[in-house]
C-alpha cells in the first residue's frame, strides 16, 4: 500500500505542473472569457444576458467572416485532401527519384509564411511578374490581391502549405497495408483503380479521418498568409473570423471578442465530434 501511494504521488507530482500550466494558460482564460459573453463595461461589470450574442448575430463583419471561413474550408479542405492523396498514390510506387519528389513536398513545412507571402505579393502585385507578363501580351491587368482573385491564391497557398504535411500522413497509411493484398488483386486481374477503390480506401478511412481533421484544424492557421496579404482590412472575399477575432482585440471590444471566440470553439468542436461520431458509425459498418 505504501509503495502504492507512494508511486501515486510521484505521478502526480509529475503532472501537477502541467495541470497548473493548462489552468492558467487555457482554463481560467476560457472561463473568464465565457463570463465576459454576458457581460459589459471595463472589466465586464455589467450583466447584459444575451445581448452580446445578438449584437454579433446582427453584425455584418461577422457574418462575412463566418461566410468566407466555411466557404474556405469547404472548398480548400475537399481540395487539399484529394491532391495530397493522389500524390501520395504516385509516391508510394516505387521509382527512380520518389525520395527526391517527397522532399520537395515537405519544403513548404519549413518555409516561414512571411517569406511565401513575399513571393506571392512578387508575382501578384498590381506591378508584379504576373501583370508585367499581361502588359507584354497586351492583356489588361488584374488587380488580383485586392479582387475576388484573393480567395483563389488563398486557397492555393493554404493547398501549398499542407500539402506535404498530408502526404506523410497518407503515406503513413499506404505504407502500413500490407501489399500481399494489392498484389493479390492484382493476380486476379484487378485493375489500379480497382485496387485502390475496393482495398486501399477502405483501409485508410482512420488515416483519412484523421487528415481531414487536421486539415481543418490548419485551414484556421490561413489567417497568417491572409493577414500577410491583405492586412488588417484585406478584400471581402478573405477577410476571415480571425480577422474579425483581432480587429476587436485592436479595439478592445473584448466582449465580442469572446463572444466570436466562444462561437468558433463551439463549431470546431462539434464539427470534430460529428466527425468522430461518423468514424465509429463507419467502423461498426466495416
Amino acid at each position: 500500500m505504501k509503495l502504492h501511494t507512494k508511486s501515486a504521488l510521484t505521478g502526480a507530482a509529475f503532472v501537477l505542473p502541467f495541470l497548473a500550466g493548462f489552468a492558467l494558460f487555457y482554463l481560467i482564460p476560457f472561463v473568464w472569457s465565457i463570463r465576459y459573453t454576458f457581460t459589459k463595461g471595463p472589466g465586464g461589470l455589467y450583466f447584459v444576458g444575451l445581448e452580446n450574442y445578438q449584437d454579433i448575430f446582427q453584425s455584418a463583419a461577422f457574418r462575412l467572416a463566418v461566410g468566407n471561413t466555411f466557404r474556405f474550408i469547404l472548398i480548400g479542405v475537399p481540395l487539399l485532401m484529394a491532391l495530397s492523396f493522389g500524390i501520395a498514390l504516385l509516391l508510394a510506387e516505387k521509382f527512380r527519384g520518389a525520395g527526391f519528389f517527397r522532399s520537395v513536398f515537405l519544403y513548404p513545412l519549413v518555409i516561414p509564411a512571411a517569406s511565401t507571402v513575399v513571393v506571392i505579393q512578387a508575382f501578384f502585385a498590381e506591378s508584379g511578374i504576373l501583370n508585367q507578363l499581361f502588359q507584354w501580351l497586351h492583356l489588361p491587368i488584374q488587380e488580383w490581391l485586392h479582387s475576388p482573385h484573393a480567395f483563389s491564391i488563398l486557397i492555393g497557398l493554404y493547398i501549398w502549405k499542407n500539402c506535404g504535411y498530408n502526404l506523410i500522413l497518407f503515406l503513413a497509411g499506404l505504407n502500413a497495408i500490407p501489399r500481399d493484398y494489392r498484389e493479390a488483386a492484382a493476380v486476379e486481374g484487378a485493375s489500379s483503380w480497382q485496387i485502390t477503390r475496393s482495398i486501399t480506401i477502405p483501409l485508410l478511412i482512420p488515416s483519412f479521418f484523421f487528415i481531414f481533421i487536421i486539415s481543418i484544424i490548419n485551414s484556421f492557421k490561413s489567417f497568417r498568409e491572409a493577414y500577410l496579404l491583405g492586412g488588417n482590412f484585406p478584400h471581402e472575399s478573405i477577410y476571415m473570423l480571425q480577422h474579425f477575432l483581432n480587429n476587436n482585440f485592436q479595439n478592445l471590444s473584448y466582449n465580442r471578442l469572446s463572444v466570436a471566440a466562444l462561437l468558433t470553439f463551439a463549431v470546431i468542436f462539434a464539427m470534430v465530434l460529428l466527425l468522430f461520431q461518423l468514424k465509429r458509425k463507419t467502423e461498426v459498418i466495416l
